[in-house]
């Protein structure tokens, strides 16, 4: 079977492996330990650090392609490989604008896509600059390494954002600012594209966020028009070709509205895998994009995106204060015995307050009650007792 080198070892690997089955292809994964999510679930594991070229090296022997849970690889190393004959997918020009913010901001801006006002952040001078050119109205980014809410701040006056800034440029933070949108909703537009050319967009789905993190994905955007549904779709898939992505790609989006009240997007981040907002198609797509991603990182060709079901709503169970004495695999029984519909995805971590345990997802034919049902087993997994109980 062709090998496909995963680097990384969270959920998104551990997902990927399932559809790998599937499709004909092993999986070999580099873990930082046995015990990872992927790692339990791979019989080809390799122990090792991404950021060493000599465990990279390691992980990509043999393989047909070698593709990502992340997007922290160095892109030197990535460089290296590619000159050395190592098909990597996506390759590292498409791969630093999901590692960079501002370079990601800059080119999405060349292409014409629609992003808010931003700046490069090197010193207190220019964040205050900036405060006073969009009147206060600053959302302050690390440029790497954020997510889930983190590396993000929103200060609330002039003297907080330069307290802020001579803090974090001090530790060696590279930060930029943008200017905060009056924010109606959250939504994402995933697209897979292969080596080849070949793109496929699924469903634009809303993305809910509670401090920063997605809980919960419905499919499709409830009241989203078909025009700005097909606009939406079309912009995922220029991003993808502009920037020549290969597998999948989450364009993440804010939506407002302009002076006249009408709808108006903005791209807000970009993710270079399979991402949270995505993993509704596992039970309301005919191809999942775990198993896009491969069929597009080996350049097969791509599966339907056709929806199976009217709707359907993924739900987060993140880990409450303290867990449950309930055993996890009489929560589930327990969430099977009302919702015989649900389908549970745990990733094998650990109980940690906030820490992502698995999802949730099912599918009805109104939004309401799918979201109603969605969230109560979804609750269920996290405090083994039923909403409002």
């Amino acid at each position: 079977m062709p090998v496909i080198a995963v680097i990384g070892d969270g959920q998104l690997a551990r997902m990927m492996h399932t559809e790998a089955i599937e499709l004909g292809l092993s999986l070999r994964v580099l873990a930082g330990s046995q015990d990872a999510s992927a790692a339990q679930v791979t019989k080809d594991v390799l122990i090792g650090d991404y950021t060493s070229l000599d465990d990279l090296h390691r992980a990509v022997e043999g393989a047909a392609v070698t593709t990502f849970d992340h997007e922290h690889v160095p892109t030197e190393h990535l460089r290296t490989l590619i000159a050395e004959g190592v098909n990597v997918q996506p390759g590292p020009d498409a791969l630093v604008n999901a590692q960079d913010k501002l370079v990601m901001r800059k080119r999405l801006r060349e292409l014409g896509a629609p992003v808010p006002p931003f700046a490069a952040i090197e010193t207190v001078a220019d964040a205050e600059g900036f405060w006073d050119a969009v009147d206060g109205a600053v959302c302050l980014k690390a440029r790497r390494g954020g997510y889930d809410g983190h590396g993000v701040w929103f200060p609330g006056s002039r003297e907080e954002l330069a307290e802020v800034v001579a803090t974090l440029l001090q530790a060696g933070t590279p930060l930029m600012a943008e200017k905060k949108v009056a924010l109606v909703r959250e939504l994402s537009a995933m697209v897979a594209r292969t080596p080849s050319g070949e793109t496929k967009a699924w469903p634009v789905v809303e993305s809910v966020q509670t401090d920063g993190i997605c809980t919960e994905a419905v499919a499709p955007a409830p009241g989203l028009s078909e025009d700005l549904q097909t606009q939406v779709r079309e912009l995922a898939r220029n991003i993808a070709t502009e920037l020549g992505v290969t597998g999948a790609l989450a364009v993440e989006l804010f939506e407002t509205v302009d002076v006249a009240g009408q709808p108006e997007i903005y791209v807000n981040e970009l993710a270079m895998r399979p991402h949270n907002t995505g993993h509704w198609t596992q039970d309301g797509c005919v191809t999942s994009q775990f198993e896009q991603h491969l069929r597009a990182v080996m350049d097969y060709p791509l599966g339907s995106t056709e929806l199976t079901a009217p709707v359907t709503v993924m739900a987060n169970t993140l880990g409450a204060d303290e867990d449950p004495e309930m055993p996890m695999p009489q929560r589930m029984q327990e969430v099977w015995r009302r919702y015989p519909q649900a389908k549970i995805h745990l990733y094998g971590k650990g109980h940690r307050p906030g820490r992502k345990l698995g999802h949730v997802n099912l599918t009805g034919t109104d939004v309401e009650r799918t979201r109603e049902a969605a969230r109560a087993a979804a609750y269920f997994i996290v405090h083994a007792a039923w909403p409002n109980d």
